[in-house]
């Protein structure tokens, strides 16, 4: 199961990856004048201002509830990760796409290409310090989805801040070879337009990780709650107690990475006294903390047994 300090080094790694690349790039763009070179140096900007958000939003995460927020500031994260993948489809993928259909329509015919060595240098030092944060990340994700595949995991992790930094250096590590081949094709076919082609790439393939992250951080808004399988086994432990009868509606809630709300109906077997029912709530509140630590709230309403209910 992932921890907040494995998501935590993770994306602090990123940060600092990602600012030490914004400037190479920029630098590079500024001597080349290569518009592939720009929207990677607009990525690494955007991808630097995200981990700072997500970073902000498991801070946020952590305040214990009040009176305006009974049920805590869990939630938070799955706001500004939320927000991150605005950005990464709104400023990172719209500007990429419009610097490099910008870059296109201004293309002169027969223009003299310039001496790439130094994007070339800058790619390098690039891929080697984001392939750096991006190893990190990687041995996080790893731990944290266990025997799960990689993308089981993103569908049903409640955080996340993991796999939102592993798919943004995903995104950067293929960036950085979509302008890589830009620059290298376009100077050996002395093709100018092939650099603002690899700029598009860049856009459209920021745009498909914001459409994911997007995708997930809505449901977890939304209110998420456990799996079937989880649910089931749920029921399993209630109606396993001797003193249940059967159990009604089972109601279940992410109110953050780590916060679980279990809300149900319960009733009794015929007979059962006040004090048993309260033994059974509590034995019943144990064992669901004990299967699913996560699990910081839990009602149990108990239901009467309706009269049809003997006939099923």
């Amino acid at each position: 199961m992932e921890t907040q300090s494995d998501s935590r080094i993770a994306v602090v790694a990123a940060i600092i990856g990602n600012l030490i690349i914004a400037i190479i790039k920029f630098v590079a763009a500024t001597i080349t004048g290569s518009s592939a070179m720009i929207s990677e140096g607009i990525h690494s900007i955007v991808d630097t201002g995200n981990g700072c958000l997500v970073l902000l939003g498991m801070n946020r995460a952590k305040q214990p509830a009040d009176e305006s927020h009974p049920f805590g500031y869990g939630k938070s994260l799955y706001f500004w990760t939320h927000i991150v993948a605005v950005s990464i489809f709104g400023i990172g993928g719209g500007m990429s796409l419009y610097e490099g259909v910008s870059n296109i329509r201004n293309v002169v015919p027969a223009a003299q290409m310039g001496d790439p060595t130094a994007a070339y240098i800058v790619l390098a030092i690039s891929f080697i310090v984001e392939g750096g944060s991006f190893t990190v990340a990687v041995k996080q994700f790893l731990q944290a989805r266990g025997d799960m595949s990689a993308w089981q995991f993103i569908k049903q992790s409640k955080d996340p801040s993991l796999y939102t930094v592993v798919l943004e250096d995903s995104a950067a590590l293929l960036g950085l070879i979509f302008a890589f081949l830009g620059i290298f094709l376009g100077h050996l076919l002395n093709n100018a337009y092939l650099d603002g082609v690899a700029s598009i790439a860049i856009g459209l393939l920021l745009m498909s990780v914001a459409g994911i992250l997007a995708s997930r951080t809505m449901g977890l808004l939304l209110g998420e709650g456990v799996n079937p399988d989880e649910l089931a086994d749920i029921r399993r432990r209630v109606e396993s107690d001797p003193a249940v009868d059967r159990a009604g509606d089972i109601l279940t809630m992410y109110m953050g990475p780590h916060d679980l709300l279990v809300n149900m109906g319960v009733s009794f077997a015929a007979g059962t006294t006040a004090e048993q029912m309260h033994e059974a709530i509590r034995r019943i509140e144990a064992d669901l903390r004990s299967a699913y630590p996560e699990t910081n709230r839990v009602y149990i309403e108990a239901e009467s047994l309706p009269a049809e209910a003997d006939v099923r």
